[in-house]
């Protein structure tokens, strides 16, 4: 709490020197444009005080989870103040990856988990990934457990990432080493995903991207591609439903591409996971819109806890006057993760 009131302190310090300085060079002109300046930036101080920055809700099938969240998490419990620039979701969407920086942290790698044909990485066979199919994650899962028989393990999902997680964790129930899980703007219901995306402005602002992304994708392994599928129909998509129609369901062998999206959906699966598993989802995400956040489906379950902020987009998040280094989801991370590690046997028994 101390540290985003600090953040908003400086931001209105700021915004204060900011207009005294226009004064003092003779910007505005005359008193009249002064006063207009100032009354519009108070007007939109007090409309972002009271109807942007707000609590997140949280929401828990058990009162141990929700209990636990609140005392060793205190992040779940403050006000996020989006930043004062960029609140809007899409806007979010789009600034994060150019205005966060990445983490100076020097690691030494163990496993890296790249979806087939991704990351530079020739494709052998002619299979992807998708978001229902697991099975490659089960396979590094297991991989790193046996080589590090006695270290905890947590996993977190971003995105697509998140509903591959949430479905693993659904299919696996108590058959995982997993300590405990984070997701970040999961898209829980793929029907309802894809009708938000398909909306005018959304389609040009992301959908389209997105298309031409995956297409960029197979064109670049055509050659082992072909000899299974219509790669010519499938580079005529025009959005993520009709290359999925085109490719991904019938790559995973899916009778209809509602049954895929039915099986990619992770709240049909939120039931069966037990590991303690936190969510994070903004209520102004056009990947994953907010009726579709399965508030109900978590609460019946006591090893899940939804995060529910006001506004933060897909992955957006951000917060401060300036949002390079940290954001919102980074913090819920980072307190999540060290008090699954370190109180962790609190979380043993959660029903």
């Amino acid at each position: 709490m101390i540290s985003l009131d600090f953040n908003f302190n400086i931001l209105t310090r700021d915004l204060s020197h900011y207009l005294e300085n226009q004064v003092k060079v003779g910007l505005f002109g005359s008193g009249v444009g002064l006063s207009l300046v100032l009354g519009f930036s108070a007007a939109y101080t007090c409309y972002y005080l009271i109807s942007v920055a707000k609590k997140p809700q949280l929401i828990s099938g058990g009162k141990k989870f929700y209990q636990f969240l609140r005392e060793q998490c205190p992040v779940v419990s403050e006000t996020y103040y989006p930043t004062f620039w960029c609140w809007e979701s899409r806007i979010q969407t789009l600034l994060r990856p150019f205005v966060t920086a990445k983490p100076g942290v020097i690691y030494r790698k163990c496993v890296v988990f790249n979806n087939r044909g991704v990351s530079g990485e020739t494709l052998l066979t002619p299979r992807t990934y998708c978001a229902a199919n697991t099975e490659d994650l089960e396979t590094v899962i297991e991989h790193i457990q046996k080589t590090y028989e006695a270290a905890p393990l947590m996993a977190a999902g971003v995105s697509m990432g998140g509903m591959m997680l949430a479905n693993y964790l659904g299919r696996k129930g108590r058959e995982t080493c997993l300590k405990g899980v984070v997701v970040f703007s999961a898209g829980w219901d793929v029907f309802e995903c894809t009708a938000s995306l398909e909306k005018p402005l959304d389609r040009f602002l992301f959908n389209s991207y997105l298309t031409s992304c995956l297409q960029a994708s197979v064109h670049r392994h055509r050659p082992v591609l072909e000899k299974c599928y219509d790669i010519d129909h499938v580079m005529k998509a025009r959005t993520i439903r009709e290359f999925d129609e085109r490719f991904t369901s019938i790559m995973f062998g899916y009778p209809t591409n509602d049954d895929y999206y039915r099986d990619a959906s992770p709240v049909h699966r939120l039931k069966s996971v037990q590991v303690p598993m936190l969510c994070l989802n903004a209520a102004d995400d056009v990947f994953s819109p907010s009726h579709a956040i399965p508030v109900e489906a978590v609460k019946q379950n006591p090893n899940l806890a939804m995060l529910i902020t006001c506004h933060g987009g897909h992955i957006g998040f951000l917060e401060g006057l300036w949002p390079r280094q940290s954001t919102y989801m980074d913090r819920v991370f980072k307190q999540f993760a060290k008090a699954v590690i370190e109180q962790g046997n609190r979380l043993k028994d959660l029903s």
